[in-house]
């Protein structure tokens, strides 16, 4: 957004438009300070009973929201779009992320603890994800690399590409994109995926788009000896304390492969 975010006192009434936000917010003990949230946010389950749904990521219900009032709202550039955080100024301060990196994403848990005032519940979490993340990088040490396309809509048929915390992670699993040239979520053509890359792995992400196994068929016609993979969509593109849970699915994913 290109602005300085300021906030004079520890916020007591979050509105969280992440689901992946709304976790790590639970995760850092401020369950009671939330007030609203997104249809999305389904971790932990529990919320969308007891707090506020405040429409989608996309499209929010702002009566709803300026009813709270909140003392923050919480957005993200790839989540939510620059329409929304706008309209949202005008009702509370916005603090918007901006995630590429697994250091983005420590620096986020790190801000939120100082923002809400848990830097040791915020401290452990960046500790925790630390600590899988060495333990996996010296599991995955050595192994072979392999190409992949990493869907994640279908009609248009889209994948993940560059500039995506999905490319980031995918990297780190020693996956070549085969798409890394195009930019963020690019539509592509099956028939061609041959010439762009042909993959060793297809990964069908479970978000946000439901794939199922005629999915799976449709895309393996067209690669040369491609695996097709369901894959868990929150473990590659969820930053915040979901970290702490990937690194462990990312090597039971590989003993799979291997």
């Amino acid at each position: 957004m290109g602005r300085v975010f300021e906030i004079s006192e520890t916020p007591k009434r979050i509105i969280s438009l992440v689901p992946s936000q709304t976790e790590l917010l639970y995760d850092l003990g401020l369950e009671n300070s939330i007030v609203g949230l997104t249809k999305f946010c389904v971790h932990p389950y529990h919320l969308k009973q007891t707090k506020t749904i405040v429409g989608g990521t996309k499209n929010i219900k702002i009566e709803k929201i300026k009813a709270l009032k909140p003392d923050i709202i919480l957005c993200n550039k790839e989540e939510n779009t620059k329409e929304i955080v706008e309209v949202c100024e005008a009702i509370a301060p916005v603090h918007v992320s901006d995630i590429y990196t697994l250091n983005d994403a420590k620096s986020l848990i790190t801000q939120y603890g100082q923002l809400f005032s848990c830097r040791t519940e915020a401290s452990k979490i960046n500790q925790k994800i630390d600590y899988n993340l060495n333990d996996f990088l010296q599991f995955i040490k050595g192994k072979e690399t392999k190409k992949v396309a990493y869907f994640i809509w279908r009609d248009p048929w889209m994948v993940a590409g560059n500039n995506t915390f999905i490319d980031y992670l995918l990297e780190l699993n020693n996956f070549e994109n085969i798409y890394k040239t195009k930019e963020r979520y690019p539509e592509v053509e099956l028939k061609k995926i041959r010439l762009e890359g042909d993959p060793d792995l297809v990964l069908l992400s479970s978000e946000p788009y439901p794939f199922k196994e005629e999915h799976a068929f449709e895309v393996g016609r067209f690669t040369h000896h491609a695996i097709t993979i369901f894959v868990d969509g929150e473990m590659f593109s969820w930053y915040g304390s979901r970290l702490i849970k990937a690194f462990d699915y990312f090597k039971k994913l590989h003993q799979r492969i291997d």
